[in-house]
C-alpha cells in the first residue's frame, strides 16, 4: 500500500524535486503567515490584507498566458532554476527591510508584485515539468497527488513554525529562513538528469501561439468547464485565507499562534485530500470527486463563518482545506491527462490563471466586503457561491463524460470491456 501511495518517487528526478521542494515550501508558508501578520500588525486594516493578496497574485492573471507560451518554447528546468533564484533574492530583500527597520506597507506591496511576476512563470513551468520528471505516464496522477501532498504537508508545518517564530523573534527571521530554504530546491534542480525535450520550431509569433492555446481551452468543453469551476471557487471561496489574521484576532481573540493553528488545521484536511488522491489507482471518477469536494468546501466555509470558538473552527477547517485541495488537484490531473503535449505549457498557464490568477480579484473583493459587511458574512457568501458553482458543474458532468471517454480509450485508460460494463470516465 505504501509503495502504491508513493510510486512516483521511484523516478529519480521526481524524487530529487520532491525532497528539495518539500524543504522550500515550508519556508514559503512561513513567509505567507509572516507577511499577513506583519501587514495587519502595521495597519490593522482588512482592506490592506486584501490589497496584499491582490498585489501578490495579479501578475499571474496578467502574465500567465504569455508565460505559458515561453514554457512551451524553452527548457522548463532552466526556467525553474531562474524563478527559484529570484524568489530567494526576493525573500532576502524582505528580511533585510524588516531587520533594518525600513519595512513599509508600500515596500511590502512592491515585493509582493515582484513575487507575483516570478510565480506567473514558475507555476506553469512547474506543472508542465512534472511530465518530464516522471517517465511513466501511468504514474502522472500519483505524482500530481504527491505534489499536492507535499504542498499541504508544508502548509501544516509552515504556519505552525511561523507562528512560533513571529511570537519569539518577529517576522524578519521568518523571511530569512524562507530565503535559505530555496537552496534545497535549487540544488535538486541542478542534480537532475532530465532527457532534453525536443523544443518546437518557432513558426509563429508569441501572440499567435497564445491565441492557439486560448482557442484550445475555450473550445474544448472538458477543459473549459473544469477551469471555470476552479476559477469560481478560487475567486469566491479561497479569499477566506486572506481574512484569517482578522478572524484570529477579532473573532477568536487570539494572536499569531492562533493564526498558525487555523492555517495548520486547514492544511491537515488538504493533506488528507492529497493522500486520498495519491491512493487512487486511476484518473477515472475524478469528475464525481470534484463535485463532492467542492460541495464539502462550500459547506465548510459556511460552517466556519458561523464559528466563534477556536475548537469548532479547528474541527471545520479540515473539510475546507481538503475540499479545495481535491478540487484543485483533480482538475490538474484531468487536464494533464487529456491535453496534447505541444500545448501543455499554455494550457497549464490557464490552469494557473484559474487557480492563482483569479485569487487577487477575490482577495480584493473579500477585503472590501469584509470592511463593509464583516468577515463572517463575507466568508458565508463565498461558501454559498461555491455551492451554486458546483451545482452548475454537476449538471454538465454527463456531457463531459461522453467527450472524455474516447480520449481515455485512445490512451489506454479505459478498455473496451470497461465501456461495455458502464465505467464512467469522469
Amino acid at each position: 500500500m505504501a509503495l502504491h501511495l508513493t510510486r512516483a518517487l521511484q523516478h529519480r528526478n521526481y524524487r530529487l524535486f520532491f525532497g528539495g521542494q518539500s524543504i522550500s515550501l515550508v519556508g514559503t508558508w512561513i513567509t505567507r503567515v509572516a507577511t499577513s501578520w506583519l501587514v495587519y500588525r502595521l495597519t490593522g486594516s482588512l482592506v490592506l490584507l486584501g490589497v496584499v493578496g491582490f498585489c501578490g497574485q495579479i501578475p499571474t492573471l496578467l502574465l500567465a498566458p504569455f508565460a505559458g507560451v515561453i514554457v512551451d518554447r524553452m527548457d522548463r528546468q532552466r526556467i525553474l532554476l531562474y524563478t527559484q533564484v529570484l524568489s530567494m533574492l526576493q525573500s532576502f530583500a524582505l528580511a533585510a527591510t524588516v531587520f533594518t527597520g525600513t519595512v513599509t506597507v508600500p515596500l511590502i506591496l512592491a515585493l509582493q508584485v515582484c513575487q507575483g511576476i516570478i510565480n506567473a512563470f514558475d507555476t506553469p513551468a512547474r506543472q508542465a515539468f512534472v511530465v518530464e520528471m516522471v517517465e511513466d505516464r501511468a504514474d502522472l496522477p500519483n505524482a500530481i497527488a504527491l505534489n499536492s501532498s507535499m504542498v499541504n504537508a508544508s502548509r501544516i508545518l509552515g504556519p505552525s513554525i511561523g507562528g512560533v517564530i513571529i511570537a519569539a523573534t518577529g517576522e524578519g527571521w521568518c523571511f530569512l529562513i524562507d530565503a535559505i530554504s530555496y537552496v534545497a530546491v535549487i540544488a535538486s534542480l541542478l542534480m537532475m538528469d532530465v532527457e532534453p525535450r525536443e523544443l518546437p520550431r518557432r513558426t509563429a509569433n508569441m501572440l499567435t501561439e497564445l491565441r492557439t492555446g486560448s482557442d484550445y481551452v475555450s473550445s474544448f468543453l472538458p477543459v473549459r468547464t473544469a477551469l471555470i469551476l476552479l476559477a469560481l471557487v478560487s475567486t469566491l471561496g479561497m479569499p477566506y485565507t486572506v481574512l484569517m489574521p482578522a478572524i484570529a484576532r477579532n473573532l477568536l481573540h487570539g494572536g499569531p499562534h492562533t493564526l498558525g493553528f487555523l492555517m495548520t488545521s486547514s492544511g491537515v484536511g488538504a493533506l488528507a485530500g492529497a493522500l486520498y488522491l495519491a491512493s487512487r489507482r486511476s484518473v477515472l471518477g475524478l469528475g464525481r470527486a470534484m463535485v463532492y469536494s467542492t460541495s464539502a468546501f462550500g459547506i465548510g466555509l459556511i460552517a466556519f463563518s458561523q464559528s466563534r470558538s477556536l475548537w469548532v473552527s479547528l474541527l471545520v477547517l479540515p473539510f475546507v482545506g481538503g475540499g479545495m485541495m481535491v478540487t484543485m488537484a483533480a482538475t490538474n490531473t484531468i487536464i494533464q491527462t487529456i491535453v496534447t503535449e505541444e500545448l501543455r505549457g499554455r494550457v497549464m498557464s490557464f490552469y494557473t490563471m484559474a487557480f492563482l490568477g483569479t485569487a487577487p480579484i477575490g482577495s480584493l473583493i473579500a477585503g472590501l466586503a469584509a470592511d463593509k459587511i464583516g468577515t463572517s458574512r463575507t466568508i458565508f457568501m463565498g461558501g454559498v457561491c461555491c455551492l451554486i458553482a458546483v451545482m452548475w458543474y454537476s449538471l454538465r458532468l454527463p456531457k463531459l463524460r461522453e467527450i472524455v471517454r474516447p480520449i481515455y480509450v485512445e490512451r489506454g485508460i479505459i478498455a473496451a470491456a470497461e465501456i461495455d460494463a458502464g465505467v464512467k470516465a469522469l
